[in-house]
């Protein structure tokens, strides 16, 4: 089995070096690795979801650290340690069930017993209570139940040998710390499943909002676009495609030739023409970065603008975006690294323009400065619905949604310090 920390260690040189194009790809690789950590993870027999929470947030950390503007990797281990919290309690829950039934049983078994079980009964219902309210925090469940008195934490089956009782008890520690490791490792299976498919799921909902002869428009190139495209088109729908261009990576050009090979509709318009030919746009459909909290949009640079058109026209603007781009951040929260600035080269052939950026100022800076943004935002009022693996949902039921996939313990993902250190 290879080794944790080599694999971290190739992950973060990939992250730095934006090795890894797309939010799928880095949040399916994010979510493998921390499945590879979770999985030799050495977790006591006390506080178990604690221990993998601390090692899921120092690798997080890092993960997060190498390249913060690709805020699917944050999302992904927020992910994470909310599966490893909901499994825990999950398994305490189902413990306290298991102790109420064995409680009832005892009492059916027994009618005339003393009060001393009784009082067991009641003392321990309300420690487990207070334990359930204060999940993964110390003491933990098992702590709990081991400082129980064993004619409620265990089935009465009496053995004349001392040897033989403990042998189940450290056997029943055992199997709980594996059903707990087991458990996440089979929910962060179900996460990585649901990013291969974000795209079909996303697709089979083209139907619903396409219709006959309507004219789409889009910018740029993405994977969920293409094939939300290509699904509506399977469903015998009829309709023309407009691709703006995306200066300056021109990305709508492959995507443009994509559609066409597909068998699409398809015209290719420069991104200054999006105002001019947006009147006769039906609907704006486009991809996402990143999905804030508050409904807001981290998309490709040029984006704003044509959200900006799409409002004056009354046209519909359309966000897909896979549940692994929701972000539980907020825009202005310090965590979250908006925009990078990408080559100049992408703008500027660097020999014809040598002369303008030669120090010849006498001043130590150049003549001509370029800057080359990735992305925009797009804010909430600018976006007519998200369309998600899940469904469609306005931006305003966004941060309910969000809520269902984060711990609010989790936002900021950063290892707790011990106190006094």
């Amino acid at each position: 089995m290879p080794d944790v920390q080599a694999l971290v260690n190739d992950f973060l040189i990939k992250l730095k070096k934006r090795k890894i194009e797309g939010s799928q790809a880095t949040a399916r690789q994010a979510a493998e690795l921390l499945r590879s950590v979770i999985s030799q993870q050495r977790v006591p027999y006390t506080n178990q979801a604690g221990a993998l929470i601390d090692a899921v947030r120092a690798v997080g950390e890092q993960l997060i650290a190498a390249n913060p503007v690709e805020l699917a990797v944050g999302n992904i281990v927020r992910r994470v340690l909310h599966i490893i919290r909901e499994e825990d309690l999950s398994l305490t829950t189902a413990a306290i069930s298991g102790l109420n039934l064995s409680a009832a049983s005892d009492g059916d078994d027994d009618d005339d017993g003393d009060g001393e079980r009784d009082e067991h009964t009641v003392l321990s219902a309300a420690a487990v209570a207070a334990a359930a309210r204060n999940a993964l925090r110390p003491p933990s469940l098992q702590t709990l139940l081991e400082d129980m008195p064993e004619s409620v934490a265990i089935p009465h089956t009496y053995s004349s040998g001392g040897d033989s009782e403990g042998k189940s008890k450290s056997a029943d520690k055992s199997s709980r710390t594996r059903r707990l490791k087991h458990d996440v490792i089979e929910a962060v299976n179900e996460l990585i499943q649901d990013i291969n498919t974000c795209h079909e799921q996303i697709a089979e909902q083209a139907v619903e909002h396409i219709h006959q002869n309507e004219v789409i428009l889009t910018l740029g190139s993405s994977k969920t676009v293409l094939e939300f495209l290509y699904a509506a088109k399977e469903k015998k729908r009829s309709f023309r495609v407009f691709v703006a261009e995306g200066a300056p990576r021109y990305q709508g050009h492959l995507l443009a030739k994509e559609l066409v090979t597909r068998g699409l509709h398809t015209t290719l318009i420069t991104d200054s023409a999006v105002f001019a030919m947006i009147s006769r746009v039906n609907m704006v459909i486009v991809g996402a970065h990143a999905v804030m909290a508050n409904g807001g949009v981290i998309v490709p640079v040029g984006l704003n603008m044509v959200a900006l058109a799409a409002q004056k026209h009354a046209v519909p603007f359309v966000v897909l975006a896979g549940s692994h781009k929701l972000c539980p951040l907020y825009p202005h929260n310090p965590e979250v690294l908006l925009n990078e600035l990408r080559s100049p080269s992408e703008l500027l052939d660097f020999g014809e323009f040598s002369d303008c950026l030669d120090f010849g100022s006498g001043t130590g800076s150049p003549l001509l400065h370029v800057v080359n943004p990735a992305f925009d935002y797009v804010p909430p009022k600018l976006v007519s619905l998200f369309i998600t693996d899940t469904g469609g949902h306005n931006p305003s039921y966004m941060y309910r949604l969000i809520a269902d996939y984060y711990s609010a313990d989790d936002l900021v993902v950063r290892r707790r310090v011990a106190l006094g250190n």
